[in-house]
């Protein structure tokens, strides 16, 4: 019997923050505790008990108020640990990674403190905290084991992240995640291939390669050309139909990327390209090294390419500094580059970041032209879909019994990501559209953040992922560790944003 029907099996709940890279991590942490005996808690409207046997905080420390968030979640669930004898706690991420000293100190009821580079370590520090009857806090300052060689339980059946590399050698002014993620690790291509082959075999036909500067992929092994390899061969293996990558930086796109993006069928016409200011007087300020057009000239070769690339970004309002005139030149940019979308963020000060001490603007002011750059790239965004009414574009359809999938009762819309990662509700007709499954639907309506399809579907394609999904409901499984081989990592050297797309690099 597995852990996961055992009736007496204790129970988890992972609450996740942050970006891909945490929400990679967290499925990771709930194959672990699956591995251990543990079984995924259910609300009582399923059937499952009020409160989890244990609760781990995946956290980030980019997130404003991040820790004030965290301390006042801990104290509501001190008052369900009260409750429920023998519960236990678990805080991990970013935050527990700088936040190290002060965590158990605040909120003595945590039993587990673990940092972002001994993940593996979470079953073995919750028993020692039980046998021992007090807290465990466990920091390493480099990555013990690459997270991918871990058990996992996806969140999704036919989409899975493959995480290429870890940590970041740039240096960002208003960045703390080299300090906490350390410097870059790059992954050995063959390892990556594997286990994406391996997901493949199991009913997965999208990838998204992840990394804290993605396209930087290969200055650990010495080859300014790995990415765009990468990118290549994963257009080689058989069943693949969807690959996609983030967050890359500005300053490490190559045009030999771009090439390999458009001759390689089933990369997705779809880039996240982080600018997060169109002054060029803020982005030396910020550390960023690429100016504003230069910025441009890189999207303007990626449309050249492919025409139809949608292209997303992150925007920091209010940076230290910032003149109305340099607000005016990033609202300009982003006319210019016709962003798909925009995650846009107000800037807040991150201790032990260099720009933490420098002198902030006035909130009424940085908010001010937060909502003035909100509404311009909403104008923008829903200019760039209405160009799209009218036309046939191709969905994987989402699971809408998932975060991030959608069933409307009402109208019967289901919801599907187009190739260049546009949501787009629509109707299935008679159509036994499963999860999982390709369709082809015809855009009838455009809104800021979405499209809408209503008319009859143009063709449906059944696939191997739908199959797969079919499969598994109602059944738990976790994915077994890849076994790449991948040797111990040296010590980085340490280094003195906003849920966003692999922390807003």
């Amino acid at each position: 019997m597995t852990a996961a029907t055992t009736p007496t099996a204790k129970t988890y709940e992972v609450r996740t923050y942050g970006c891909q890279m945490n929400v990679h991590d967290s499925e990771r942490l709930s194959g672990l505790l699956e591995t251990a005996g543990y079984a995924k808690h259910t609300s009582d409207a399923d059937g499952g008990t009020a409160i989890p046997d244990l609760v781990v905080f995946n956290t980030c420390a980019v997130r404003e108020n991040a820790d004030n968030k965290l301390y006042g979640n801990l104290g509501h669930v001190a008052s369900l640990k009260a409750q429920h004898p023998g519960m236990q706690v678990a805080v991990g991420g970013c935050l527990a990674q700088k936040d190290r000293d002060t965590i158990t100190k605040r909120a003595p009821w945590v039993d587990v403190v673990f940092g972002t580079h001994n993940i593996g370590s979470l079953p073995v520090l919750l028993e020692r905290a039980r046998v021992q009857e007090e807290s465990q806090v466990e920091i390493l300052e480099s990555l013990e084991v690459f997270p991918s060689t871990l058990p996992t339980k996806r969140d999704s059946v036919f989409a899975a992240w493959v995480s290429i590399s870890v940590g970041c050698n740039n240096t960002c002014t208003f960045c703390i995640v080299p300090a906490l993620r350390g410097k870059e690790k790059d992954r050995r291509p063959g390892d990556v291939l594997a286990e994406v082959e391996a997901l493949v075999a199991d009913g997965v036909v999208e990838v998204t390669l992840l990394g804290q500067n993605v396209n930087a992929y290969g200055v650990e092994l010495g080859d300014r050309f790995a990415f765009g390899k990468l990118l290549r061969a994963c257009g080689e293996i058989e069943g693949l139909e969807r690959v996609r990558f983030t967050s890359p930086h500005p300053k490490d796109f190559t045009d030999d990327v771009i090439a390999a993006m458009a001759e390689t069928p089933n990369v997705m016409p779809q880039l996240h390209m982080p600018l997060q200011s169109g002054s060029d007087r803020v982005l030396k300020a910020m550390r960023r090294s690429y100016r504003q057009e230069k910025y441009l000239g890189i999207l303007d070769r990626v449309r050249q390419a492919m025409p139809d690339a949608a292209i997303t970004t992150d925007i920091i309002v209010g940076f230290p500094g910032e003149t109305e005139e340099d607000f005016a030149e990033t609202l300009d940019v982003v006319r210019r580059a016709r962003f798909a979308s925009a995650f846009t963020f107000q800037y807040s000060r991150r201790p032990g970041t260099p720009a933490a001490d420098l002198p902030e603007l006035p909130k009424e002011v940085v908010q001010e032209r937060y909502m003035r750059l909100a509404a311009a790239v909403e104008e923008t965004a829903w200019a760039e879909n209405q160009r799209l009414e009218g036309r046939t574009v191709e969905l994987l359809v989402s699971d809408h019994s998932a975060a991030g999938g959608r069933k409307d009762h009402e109208t019967q819309r289901l919801t599907g990501r187009a190739r260049d990662n546009r949501l787009v509700h629509f109707t299935p007709g008679g159509h036994d559209v499963r999860p999982g499954d390709l369709v082809e639907v015809t855009v009838t309506h455009a809104a800021p953040h979405h499209l809408v399809s209503d008319a009859d579907v143009v063709s449906y394609r059944r696939t191997r992922a739908g199959d797969a999904w079919e499969a598994r409901q109602g059944r738990t499984e976790v994915r077994p560790a890849v076994s790449l081989g991948m040797p111990s990592l040296g010590v980085p050297a340490p280094l003195p944003v906003v849920d966003a797309p692999a922390c807003a690099r």
